[in-house]
């Protein structure tokens, strides 16, 4: 418990340049720390989502439960397509494919770094915990007001490498959608439906 929370306090100081810069404190800013904070605090989690993964040529649209737990394992449970609903899988550091009861299901690279459409959705819980905070700010999405926080590496300017932005309802703090992009061009979409911490 010590080391989680020591975790947390570095993770929160290292996150208030990248966002506030100096003289920050905007009430965006302050609610994307808070919500950081719960995050890191969570032990497990539940999501239903929506993947879209786009390779450029041809779009993919992929529905996924998943459950994780801080200090265990991540399990993926695909809902559509229907002809592989119910297939679970568990994310297996640098494998960009499912495996299950013996067969394997290949889903692909999106870049040349092995990022997948499933292996993207724990790296966007990855970004949403300890990701470097380059912008945050409010904005209306599917009519209400939430907040949007834009991630990358701090080495990079926008639109270079690997970039996510993240958006989460203001009272809830739970996330509604992420995004990954490659160079520019987003690659994985994500659409949360159901979104749950404990």
């Amino acid at each position: 418990m010590r080391l989680r929370l020591g975790v947390l306090m570095i993770s929160l100081c290292l996150a208030l340049p990248a966002c506030g810069g100096e003289g920050g404190g905007s009430p965006a800013e302050q609610l994307a720390l808070d919500v950081r904070g719960e995050l890191l605090g969570a032990a497990a989690g539940f999501a239903q989502v929506s993947v879209t993964a786009d390779y450029g040529r041809r779009v993919y649209e992929y529905g996924v439960d998943m459950t994780w737990q801080a200090e265990g394992e991540t399990v993926l449970t695909l809902t559509a397509p229907e002809n592989v609903a119910g297939v679970s899988a568990r994310i297996l550091e640098g494998e960009t494919a499912l495996e299950f009861d013996g067969t394997r299901v290949e889903t692909g690279a999106l870049d040349d770094s092995g990022l997948s459409p499933l292996s993207g959705l724990p790296l966007l819980l990855e970004y949403a915990r300890t990701g470097w905070m380059a912008e945050c700010g409010m904005e209306e999405l599917a009519g209400e007001q939430v907040l949007r926080v834009d991630l990358r590496d701090p080495e990079r300017s926008p639109g270079e490498g690997r970039e996510c932005v993240l958006w989460f309802g203001t009272q809830t703090h739970a996330l509604l959608r992420g995004e990954l992009s490659q160079d520019g061009f987003t690659v994985l979409r994500c659409e949360f439906s159901r979104f749950e911490t404990e």
